[in-house]
Formats: C-alpha cells, structure tokens, sequence
C-alpha cells in the first residue's frame, strides 16, 4: 500500500510546489469512460486525449489511469489509431469515476535535496462542494496512484481542488475567494486559516485573491479559468471586452485585483489580458470555456481551441509568452462539453 506519511509542515522541510513550466517526469491522465458525462461525444472526446497524449509524449512520460485490463486494451488500440506510440504510454489499473485528474489527483511537491526529494498534497476532494455526490469515489485515487510511487505525502485537513491554486514556483499563488471560502468546502475556516495550511502546504509566502469566477463554472471559480502565471512575476487574466456579457465585471475585476497585486518579493505582478471565447452554451446554460486552461508541458503547450475567431489572437498570445516551447492547439469543443478544459484534465508530476 501506498504510504500516507503525515509530514508536519511541507514549506519547513524544504518543499514547494514547483511552477507548471518547470521540468516535468511525467503528465497524469485518466481515460474517459463516463458516458453521463459525454452522453453523445465520448468517442470525439477519446480523439481528443489522443491528440494530447501525441504532443505530450514527444516530451516526457504520460502516466493513464483506466478501469481495468480491457480498458487498458481498448485505450492503447484507440491511442494507436489516433497515431500514438502506445509504448510510451505508462497504464495504470485504478479506476476512476471520471476525468478531472487536475482537481482530485495528487498535487506533488519538491525539494533540493536528493533524500525524499519528491512528495505530494492529498487534499480532500468533496466533488466540488457535493454537487456530485457518486463523484466523491475520486478522493481515493492520490494514494492508489501512491501504492505504485511510494512517496511521503501530507494529507491536510482541507477540502481543495487542483484547479483552485495557481502557482509561480517562487513563493506567491492565485486563488479565488468563491472557491476557497465557499462553505460547501470547509465550512468555518477563514481567511487567515486556510492560508496557513497553503503556505505550509505548497511552500508559500503569498497568496493573491481574486474574488469570482465565471458563469457556467460549476468549480465554483477556480482560478485555472481565469489567471495564469506563464512566468514567476507575469500573469495571464482572462478578460471580456463586451460590457453586456454577463462576464464582463467580474472579469475585469479579476484583472485590477492582479494590477494591484505583488509576487513574494514585493515586486508588482506583469498582467497580460487574454480574450474570453465567444458565448458557447449546451442545453441553454453557459459553458465555461476558457483560453487560460492551457496545459504546460516538456516542450509543449497545450491550448483549448472553441472554434471561433478569439482563438488566433490566444495562440498568438500564448506563443509569445512561451518562446522555448510550441503552442499546440487542441479542438476542445467535445471536452468543454463536460464543463471543463485541457489543464482540469492533466496533473503534472515535476522532474527531480
């Protein structure tokens, strides 16, 4: 069985949560399968993670969970067809209920020194404040994943998604208030309170708040739709432009909040504004699409494309923030579909 070594305090043995565009060992994923989720594109959608899974693995290793030996089977022959090397692609038998690796899976952790250097957060996950009761089963995964890593691990007292943190590797991290306060999580705790458990937690001395998320997000706004470190004193923030989109307030709120906001050394956070994809709905409601849930990988950036005219202007601005890696376009029509994107998906597993 996989160890659950309660460590005391992360920062002060020297851990941290390594920013997202630094060296990865590997990428974690899970193969979908649930058809509540995808009811009419589940098969587009197993198109779509071959094609991530072709782009990651040039770089680095891809770790896949499935249910069992014949979905292990059936994933190796449709990432086959879809022009993977199944042979680079390491399986995993733990089920899962679904794909949101990002908000369940482990958060790992690092540190200098070569004994224990790699660690991970096993966060409570309460699917997202109970709003899918059968989803819950997922909190089990950091430490079925542990049995095979065997790596010491602290498990906080704290219900947290992946998705909800936004590190720069350097000490400071985005989050939003909707999210973090929000009492269908940790009802009682404040402030004050949960930022002690995420600065010992991901070796941290600052934390930006930014007050809400966008329409359609059932996350409850977390922070992965909205802003972005793409370098340790640089952030990009989702705006909208259009004064009657319902989005448009709180976004541009999100955006003097970074303005005004400072890294861990003091030093005032760059902002660079990226556009909101036009209005996509499935059903009447909003879909929270979103071109700041890119995934940063060895080599690689993985951006979620909607089909319309803003998704030239977030490639070209993406690429110009990331001039040592290609910016790969992904269709995440089918994806966005399960209301989430390319990073709610991916877990990284950062290089000792």
């Amino acid at each position: 069985m996989g160890r659950d070594v309660r460590l005391a305090d992360p920062r002060g043995a020297g851990y941290r949560m390594p920013a997202e565009w630094e060296p990865h060992a590997a990428t974690w994923l899970a193969w979908p399968h649930n058809l509540d989720t995808w009811p009419a594109d589940l098969e587009r959608v197993r198109g779509t993670w071959s094609e991530m899974i072709r782009a990651l693995v040039a770089g680095e290793t891809v770790n896949l969970l499935v249910n069992d030996a014949s979905s292990e089977a059936a994933a190796a022959a449709r990432l086959r067809q879809g022009g993977v090397d199944a042979g680079r692609v390491v399986f995993h038998r733990i089920p899962t209920v679904d794909v949101w690796i990002r908000d369940y899976g482990p958060t790992f952790i690092t540190r200098a020194e070569l004994s224990a250097a790699l660690a991970f957060v096993n966060w409570r996950f309460n699917a997202w404040g109970l709003k899918y009761p059968d989803y819950v089963a997922d909190d089990a995964v950091p430490l079925r994943i542990n049995e095979s890593l065997a790596l010491p691990a602290f498990s906080p007292e704290i219900v947290l998604e992946g998705g909800s943190i936004e590190v720069n590797g350097a000490g400071c991290c985005l989050v939003t208030e909707q999210c973090l306060l929000n009492p269908n999580r940790n009802r009682g705790r404040g402030r004050e309170d949960i930022e002690a458990l995420l600065r010992s937690a991901l070796g941290l001395r600052r934390i930006v708040w930014l007050p809400a998320g966008m329409a359609g997000d059932d996350t409850d706004g977390h922070i992965d739709n909205l802003a972005r470190f793409v370098d340790t004193e640089t952030v990009v923030c989702v705006v909208e432009e259009d004064p009657l989109d319902e989005n448009h307030r709180a976004l541009q709120e999100n955006y003097r909040c970074i303005e005004s906001a400072a890294d861990a050394g003091g030093r005032r956070l760059n902002v660079v504004p990226l556009p909101q994809p036009d209005p996509l709905t499935a059903g009447g409601s909003r879909l929270p699409a979103s071109y700041a849930n890119f995934y940063i990988a060895n080599g690689v950036v993985l951006v979620p494309l909607y089909g319309g005219p803003k998704d030239g202007v977030a490639l070209d601005t993406l690429a110009g923030l990331f001039p040592g890696r290609r910016v790969a376009g992904i269709d995440a029509r089918a994806l966005i579909l399960g209301l989430g994107g390319i990073h709610c998906v991916t877990q990284q597993q950062p290089a000792t």
